[in-house]
């Protein structure tokens, strides 16, 4: 039923947008190729390929498995998809069907993605569903994928302030063995974060509050 639905929207829409439409191939959670065009997917957010969540105090690479999850879905098939607009890189910005399915909603009710203020109300229902059945980013503890994005950008400013101001001990080892990071990112891609005082790996320049926990984990999205 909801397929035949999403069939009905999706070809209304056709009538005032631009399709596009080829073989598809993921790029990571939610970007892909449909034929030579590169589209983002309206309405949706995954986490980043790079990111890391957090399933019972250990480390997951979330954004790697909505990319995946996005790969099996459609690498290799035939996607139609109606242009809604053009996002700050230069992207198209669609919806897309993999046969009569739309791929978005896909995504959203198997928890690989969040929904965008902008994205539809049938999407907002699913991610609903998705959270109260704790399925895939709603399992674990996480960064929504926007602030993800910006505390990226951050960090990464701050370890271009650091270098300037004093030596990086990016590697260096410590006492026994570890290793200190010079950003959380660091620290969660290596699955050594969070980071107690007296570890090895510690940095107190990580631990913004001065609580004696470097990179503390995620907070969940309310």
């Amino acid at each position: 039923m909801r397929s035949c639905l999403a069939a009905v929207l999706f070809l209304a829409s056709s009538s005032v947008h631009a399709q596009v439409q080829g073989v598809a191939r993921a790029i990571d959670g939610d970007s892909l190729t449909v034929g030579e065009q590169e589209v983002r997917l309206f309405g949706i957010d995954a986490p980043e390929y790079r990111q890391i969540c957090e399933i019972n105090h250990a480390a997951w690479s979330c954004g790697a498995d909505s990319a995946s999850a996005l790969r099996r879905l459609i690498d290799g098939r035939y996607l139609s998809c109606i242009s809604r607009d053009r996002d700050v890189y230069g992207r198209t910005v669609a919806s897309c069907l993999v046969e009569s399915d739309d791929v978005g909603a896909i995504l959203v009710r198997g928890g690989q993605a969040v929904v965008l203020q902008n994205g539809r109300a049938d999407y907002g229902f699913l991610e609903d569903q998705a959270r109260r059945a704790n399925r895939g980013i709603w399992a674990s503890k996480f960064m929504l994928p926007a602030e993800y994005r910006r505390s990226a950008v951050q960090e990464e400013r701050t370890q271009r302030s650091s270098a300037r101001a004093k030596p990086s001990y990016a590697g260096t080892q410590g006492r026994s063995g570890g290793y200190q990071y010079v950003s959380c990112a660091k620290a969660r891609a290596a699955g050594v974060a969070p980071m107690y005082r007296g570890q090895s790996t510690y940095n107190p320049n990580l631990d913004g509050d001065g609580d004696g926990i470097a990179c503390e984990p995620y907070r969940v999205r309310r």
